[in-house]
């Protein structure tokens, strides 16, 4: 059993593996065909429109790397990383295995609570994983982009639920090419349970292929229905098209491919700036969306923070030389409005500094390699600040704004 903490913890970032048929067991049947699982040289990939993808080697997570690899590589690789003693109930380092057989707790709620149990996780996000890759594979046609989406809800409904014994919420997705059927959507899973959506955090593909900000006027129909519902707008990392961008300098035509091995230092550079996130933010605010519709909250999940300086720099900058381009302070709109995701390595103590406490979120990306494999423990990161702030970070914002009691600890199984 995990180290034992005395409040709630609510992870912003545990995932969920699909199965093979999460595409497609609710795909209308003219789109037959449109996702597929098919063997290259004994092995599984999906491919989209008969299109290959590499997105993620082994799209079936029979087998995956363990939860927080990465982590535990990095740690024995450097002796003086871990900065505090063990505490009891903390996982031991050791040496993971390159590869495991994925447990039912990956795929299914049931088993996933006895985990989160074992982990000391009260409560938790549950976002896609595969899914990711969907809405740019098929951005030059909208309408299959919102047939497969309704497919995957469908289908993470029937497996997960939107509100698993009020404990694991899976955040279903929202495309946004068509405005009335993204409200459609957006209605369909809110009246079955619904707290949180995923938009993916990028610009948005039009019929006649041209791409835009969904922060822009035209959207607004949309989002004056999710501001009605006070539903958690969750923008996950994705594929979020940037790849078109770099491949412009790198001279390549290659898709993203996240789990590549080497890349080169200008991809790396520019990868590391965190440009999509960053002007996600800075269109949310500075296209006047989160001032048009206040009530909104927004939340960037696996973005990390490294953007959120530089972007409240610019912020300052802009606001004191030309106040007129926004309807109110953007430091009051991103205070309000933007709860941020630190990666688990990051400075969050700085980040505390620069938003506040009340504006972030504790999110573990369990069980993926590169997120944490004793979530828990991150709390030793956070012991400098007050109780309070503890508290409030490490599962009490999240818990406000997905309404649930911040203060009550669960019952485990």
């Amino acid at each position: 059993m995990a180290r034992t903490l005395d409040f709630a913890v609510f992870d912003a970032d545990n995932h969920m593996y699909e199965t093979t048929d999460a595409f497609t067991k609710y795909l209308p049947s003219e789109y037959r065909g449109l996702v597929k699982y098919v063997q290259v040289e004994g092995r599984t990939k999906i491919a989209l429109r008969n299109q290959i993808s590499e997105y993620i080697p082994n799209p079936t997570f029979s087998k995956v790397a363990p939860p927080g690899a990465q982590e535990l590589e990095f740690q024995l690789k450097n002796p003086h990383a871990r900065k505090r003693a063990p505490k009891e109930g903390d996982k031991p380092i050791g040496a993971p295995p390159k590869y495991i057989e994925s447990p039912p707790a990956f795929f299914n709620p049931g088993d996933r609570l006895l985990l989160m149990d074992e982990l000391g996780l009260d409560r938790a996000m549950m976002w896609p994983t595969l899914a990711s890759l969907l809405e740019e594979r098929l951005a030059d046609d909208p309408a299959a982009t919102h047939a497969v989406i309704h497919a995957l809800n469908q289908w993470m409904h029937e497996h997960w639920t939107y509100d698993f014994e009020h404990r694991i919420f899976p955040t279903p997705i929202i495309t946004l090419p068509i405005v009335d059927e993204a409200i459609r959507e957006f209605e369909s899973v809110v009246e079955r349970g619904a707290r949180a959506i995923l938009i993916r955090p990028a610009p948005v593909p039009g019929f006649n292929g041209q791409r835009r900000s969904f922060a822009l006027p035209e959207f607004d129909p949309f989002w004056k229905v999710v501001e009605e519902s006070r539903v958690l707008v969750g923008m996950h990392a994705s594929d979020d098209g940037f790849q078109r961008y770099l491949n412009d300098w790198e001279g390549a035509s290659q898709e993203f491919l996240p789990f590549k091995n080497k890349n080169t230092a200008f991809y790396e550079l520019v990868h590391n700036d965190y440009r999509s996130i960053k002007d996600t933010v800075a269109s949310i605010i500075g296209h006047g969306l989160a001032t048009r519709f206040p009530r909104l909250r927004f939340m960037p999940v696996e973005n990390g923070s490294a953007w959120v300086r530089p972007l409240i720099e610019n912020l300052k900058k802009i606001y004191a030389v030309s106040p007129e381009l926004f309807d109110e302070d953007p430091l009051v709109t991103l205070q309000r409005s933007i709860y941020v995701h630190p990666f688990h390595e990051e400075n969050v103590l700085g980040l505390v500094e620069a938003v506040g406490a009340e504006n972030v979120v504790f999110g573990s990306d369990y069980p993926h390699p590169e997120g944490m494999f004793d979530p828990v423990t991150w709390v030793d990161e956070l012991e400098t600040l007050p109780l309070a702030d503890q508290r409030a970070i490490m599962g009490g914002n999240l818990a406000k704004l997905m309404g649930v009691d911040p203060a009550a600890k669960v019952i485990r199984h």
